[in-house]
């Protein structure tokens, strides 16, 4: 297939994308709003020659607010305008950024809806974060002269299988891409067998090594568990869980509670839409539940606190005595291992790391990282791990040093992205 026949295909879909969207919205409001963004009308005004930086949803988002910061902090003459695609990553650029930054929906990979927006923001350089490929939009910057850098990339090998059965379309939009800047050599190797130009392919590592905790943030936990009396109580996190997760989780948890009645479970559904079905599903087993959201008190007899909010996921991390990472229990490819990790947390996952293969073997090597595949796994060792803190101690640790060793991708990444507003501009 070659982006002609992609094209097609997309305006022939559009009855489709409605439908989804209309769908969508029946879920979570938010998606029958600002509709016109998305077919790039009713665009807001963003000066021209900026920056522009894609990324697609709140991982993304978040992962790119260092790089977004130090851009604004370096480059202050240049108007900085990010893009999502979800109503939950808007929210979370609105969040991470306020007024600094020009935001809008990026429109969908439409040729004349690339075209307007591009002729609407007009920017010096483009920087979309890890895989989110646009065959059209990255072809019209092509043609505008506008570089292109790929940030943070990442190329599973699942998905690069994906990407070489349509070569026809992959082939010449990553032959248009001015850089990629990929996280391990694996990827960059994908990169280059699927069509990228071998000199701008350049392993910088992953800046999500870099973040950077909030001193006060670890403070202001052990100030809460403190008003909630919870400070002895064995508190554990279930962070970004997908559907069929949660049951696995709760099942843990009634087991851990069989040993250590005290036990506190914090739950955090990935995505808003399913926050009040989960509600629902602990309630339904039995378990003393209270959501964040309604500013409910966690007493003694809570079992479940449900991270019902938006922006808190590091927050929560920090309450907690030990992470579960979700997305891994399912095959949906794991999230984020490095922001428990960074808050000194012993990190629990499933067996489903494809999309974070190379952090995860780095942590599990260094003996930070237990991946458990069923309830009764999770449970063990949550458990040994409050009887043997020393062990906990030991993986915190671990995981703290992992982080130190691989900074520096951030700086890398600025490095080569100033190249290329020197070329443009």
């Amino acid at each position: 297939m070659n982006r002609t026949l992609y094209t097609l295909l997309f305006h022939l879909g559009l009855p489709l994308v409605a439908l989804r969207l209309w769908w969508r919205a029946r879920q979570a409001p938010a998606y029958a709003k600002r509709i016109g963004e998305r077919f790039s009308l009713s665009l807001p005004e963003v000066p021209p020659g900026g920056i522009w930086v894609h990324a697609v949803s709140v991982g993304e988002s978040i992962a790119a607010a260092p790089m977004v910061r130090a851009l604004l902090e370096r480059h202050p003459q240049l108007p900085v305008t990010v893009t999502c695609m979800t109503p939950t990553g808007s929210e979370r650029i609105r969040a991470l950024f306020g007024e600094q930054v020009r935001h809008c929906y990026l429109p969908y990979d439409l040729p004349w809806a690339a075209a307007r927006f591009l002729d609407r923001v007009r920017p010096r350089l483009a920087v979309i974060m890890e895989t989110e490929l646009w065959p059209n939009h990255i072809h019209a910057c092509a043609v505008r002269g506008i570089p292109v850098a790929l940030a943070n990339a990442r190329l599973s090998e699942r998905s690069a299988r994906g990407y070489a059965r349509f070569a026809g379309l992959t082939r010449p939009m990553l032959a248009e891409l001015s850089w990629i800047a990929v996280q391990t050599e694996a990827e960059a190797e994908r990169f280059r067998r699927l069509g990228a130009r071998p000199e701008c392919v350049s392993v910088t590592g992953s800046i999500k090594f870099d973040l950077r905790i909030d001193p006060q943030l670890p403070l202001a936990a052990a100030a809460l568990r403190e008003e909630w009396d919870a400070t002895a109580r064995p508190l554990w996190i279930a962070a970004s869980t997908h559907a069929g997760e949660d049951e696995i989780v709760l099942a843990a948890h009634r087991r851990l509670l069989e040993t250590r009645p005290d036990a506190l479970l914090i739950l955090v559904p990935r995505h808003p839409e399913r926050f009040a079905g989960v509600h629902e599903l602990c309630r339904r087993e039995g378990f003393a539940t209270v959501r964040r959201s309604g500013g409910e008190p966690v007493a003694r007899a809570t079992q479940v606190l449900l991270g019902d909010t938006m922006g808190e996921l590091l927050f929560l991390y920090a309450l907690a005595d030990i992470a579960f990472v979700g997305g891994s229990l399912v095959p949906n490819g794991g999230h984020n291992l490095l922001e428990p990790a960074a808050l000194g947390k012993p990190v629990f996952a499933g067996p489903h790391l494809f999309n974070f293969l190379d952090i995860a073997a780095q942590l599990r090597d260094a003996g930070a990282l237990l991946e458990v595949t069923d309830a009764g796994e999770l449970c063990d060792g949550l458990a040994r791990l409050w009887a043997q803190p020393e062990v906990a101690t030991a993986m915190a640790t671990a995981g703290e040093k992992v982080l130190r060793n691989n900074q520096g991708a951030l700086e890398r990444l600025l490095a080569g992205l100033a190249r290329l507003l020197g070329r443009g501009g």
